[in-house]
């Protein structure tokens, strides 16, 4: 009989309509509330995202998974409430939780002191032993949900079963070589009990960062001519965006777009394994750095009175031929015309946070600057401090950041709205940088609706100390200060346009935000997780009203 390996994994929930992702471990026909879809194979796995139409609105529908007409999901001697599908109700609060960078428990030893409790599973089951009022109606995982390059010891084990890790520059080591050694890394992260039922009954959206494929990620146009000269790298970064289209990306997407969504389509009814139509998007999607014809990561979802727009700072970047952005000029423009519209809340998600420590801004843009200077030694001198620094944030991209900058108070000003009312609050929800912290925007005009940095990480994560005292000091006024003169003695420091000031004192631990939406009204709650793993507690560390 045939077993669920990873799932169900709640994704896209609407008013009238769901997905949920499995994996199993043969093919075989999957049904949920009545819906069945036979499986569908890349690279020997088997996968299913079963499209459940005509919901109830505003209502819990309790679900289960058959397998080949037996019952797969829930457990039979479960201890946790039912999965179910809770379809969007506008006239009840909206909470969505956020968060990123999370080493899955299953990868840490349990007497490991560096690793404080896994925020998301205590999360889980805080969730699980709450009334279902409480629940988080979405949970953002904004990056880092695999760790590729910083394999766990059994990973590690499987693959040097499978190949040499000796081989030096012919072979990643022990890094992930490509689809099949992912397949392992979302095994181990997302079959955790806790977070397994969680997955099963809150709806999820996912965006990628450096990690689910390599640190330093499309850092630079140099870094991306270095990794290409690796023979083991085409194999890899094709096997990264297969996994990511096939775990992370599908069940960004609505129901509609799936059905216009050409290679879903193909992948679904081929009768073969479709790895082959999946490797050639794949080396499609990462040519778009080099001026290729690449592929859009980024996506949206309205939640009620809320338009949540999640985009890729990561593959879609624009580095060869002196063309440095964050985003394409097409990509920026579809961004923007998301944001078109009259909702409540605007929640902008991307993995890497726009709104930094004004210090570290200032050294990413003082770095772009002189990295443009390409054959000088101040160019080497500042490609290599990007690197070892990871300045590439949108503050390396000045024209990217001034860019969403100029989009984000336009909406705030009501002017993408075609009633001409502006929504209350605009959040950027990024993670990345291992610590927490809430910035609010200043803009040289006045805006109708308050502008916000909400950042959260890690979710499960080591934080070395050095780090902790790094981004204390970054924060500091007089580090600004000292920081915008120093700078200015080795070259030009582009000024922002705007500016924003801390709201929170930065927060360091294993760490989860929640947005509680009412309305017109706006909460940031961050809540930290124990020392221990044994702890089921969060304790909240900062509470922010947001809303005017």
């Amino acid at each position: 009989m045939p077993r669920l390996l990873i799932g169900p994994v709640l994704r896209h929930v609407g008013s009238t309509d769901a997905t949920v992702w499995v994996e199993t471990d043969e093919p075989c026909e999957v049904e949920i509330l009545g819906t069945r879809e036979h499986t569908w194979t890349v690279a020997g796995h088997h996968y299913a995202l079963v499209i459940l139409a005509d919901l109830t609105p505003a209502s819990v529908i309790p679900y289960t998974v058959q397998l080949a007409g037996e019952q797969a999901w829930p457990p039979l001697a479960g201890d946790r409430p039912p999965s179910v599908i809770r379809t969007l109700d506008e006239g009840r609060p909206l909470r969505v939780a956020f968060g990123s960078c999370r080493y899955g428990r299953a990868a840490v030893k349990l007497d490991d002191d560096h690793f404080d409790a896994d925020a998301l599973a205590c999360f889980a089951r805080r969730t699980a032993a709450q009334d279902m009022a409480l629940w988080p109606d979405a949970i953002l995982m904004l990056g880092d949900q695999v760790y590729a390059d910083e394999t766990s010891p059994a990973t590690q084990r499987r693959i040097r079963t499978r190949r040499d890790i000796t081989k030096g520059a012919n072979d990643p080591g022990k890094e992930v070589a490509d689809f099949e050694e992912y397949t392992w890394l979302y095994l181990e992260s997302w079959t955790d009990p806790d977070v397994r039922w969680l997955m099963s009954t809150v709806p999820s959206a996912m965006i990628f960062d450096d990690h689910d494929v390599r640190d330093d990620w499309n850092t630079s146009h140099e870094w991306r001519k270095d990794m290409q000269q690796l023979d083991w790298w085409s194999e890899r970064i094709i096997g990264g965006l297969s996994s990511y289209w096939v775990y992370q990306h599908l069940g960004n997407l609505s129901p509609d777009e799936l059905a216009k969504n050409d290679l879903f389509q193909h992948v679904r009814s081929s009768d073969g394994d479709a790895e082959p139509a999946l490797r050639e998007f794949a080396r499609m999607a990462d040519a778009e750095a080099d001026g290729g014809k690449g592929a859009r990561w980024s996506y949206r979802r309205d939640l009620g009175r809320t338009r949540v727009v999640v985009v890729d700072s990561r593959c879609g970047r624009i580095l060869a031929d002196g063309r440095r952005s964050m985003v394409s000029e097409e990509e920026f423009a579809w961004i923007e015309e998301q944001t078109d519209g009259d909702y409540d809340h605007l929640l902008l998600g991307t993995s890497l946070p726009w709104l930094l420590p004004r210090a570290l801004h200032d050294l990413e843009a003082w770095n772009e600057a002189m990295a443009d200077r390409a054959g000088t030694w101040r160019g080497r001198f500042a490609e290599k401090l990007r690197r070892a620094a990871d300045l590439e944030h949108w503050a390396a991209f000045r024209r990217s950041f001034e860019a969403l900058a100029d989009l984000l108070a336009s909406v705030a000003r009501g002017q993408r709205a075609p009633a001409g009312i502006a929504p209350a609050t605009v959040c950027v929800l990024s993670g990345d940088v291992h610590h927490a912290y809430a910035a609010r925007a200043h803009f040289a005009e006045p805006t109708d609706a308050a502008v916000y940095q909400l950042t959260c990480s890690p979710l499960h994560n080591y934080v070395p100390a050095a780090m902790k005292v790094a981004f204390r000091i970054a924060w500091s006024r007089v580090t600004e200060w000292v920081a915008r003169r120093l700078l200015r003695l080795a070259g030009p420091v582009p000024a922002p346009s705007m500016s924003w000031d801390r709201m929170c004192a930065p927060a360091f631990g294993n760490e989860i935000a929640t947005l509680l939406l009412d309305g017109r009204r706006a909460e940031m709650v961050l809540e930290r997780s124990a020392p221990a793993d044994s702890a089921d507690e969060l304790t909240e560390v900062a509470r922010l009203q947001l809303s005017r």
